[in-house]
């Protein structure tokens, strides 16, 4: 019967600490998790040292495993799915271009989407970039020219009409 107990007590470090990884308990739940892994195994040493060190070497693998098995496999559930934050789906072509992908908009000529206060987004026919107002500060829908690229940055100024 108290070899029952120390599995049940192993048990339930497992189920602490799989909680521990999803609920924010500042690492009482871990005390709790360790207290009933080191109950089980004075239980399985009062047995016998066989049964101790069997109990020993179990703890061994079994926290790697638990720990692994929730970080794997838990966001998969359908319970997972529900509490889990995933990464915002991005299209090809969202983030900022390379800086040789830039050179190529020195000349271009677009719209600014936002008020340029210096920085703000500017419109090249669908592409919006962030982009630097060379005089400091152009009004929405502006119609700016890049003048210049510095490794990420475009600066633009405005077109005269």
């Amino acid at each position: 019967m108290t070899i029952m107990f120390a599995i049940f007590l192993y048990l339930l470090c497992a189920i602490l600490l799989v909680a521990e990884v999803f609920v924010p308990s500042f690492g009482l739940l871990t005390v709790c998790a360790l207290s009933a892994l080191a109950g089980g195994v004075i239980i399985f040493f009062n047995q016998s040292p066989t049964a101790g060190w069997i109990g020993v070497i179990t703890a061994i693998f079994m926290i790697p495993a638990v720990l692994i098995l929730a970080y794997k496999v838990f966001p998969k559930t359908r319970f997972g799915k529900n509490v889990t934050l995933f990464k915002p789906e991005r299209k090809p072509g969202d983030a900022v271009p390379d800086t040789p992908a830039l050179q190529k908009m020195l000349g271009r000529s677009g719209i600014a989407a936002t008020d340029l206060r210096p920085v703000g987004m500017v419109d090249f026919t669908g592409q919006r970039l962030e982009c630097v107002a060379e005089s400091g500060y152009l009004e929405k829908g502006t119609k700016i020219e890049v003048i210049k690229t510095e490794g990420t940055q475009l600066t633009v100024r405005s077109i005269d009409s």
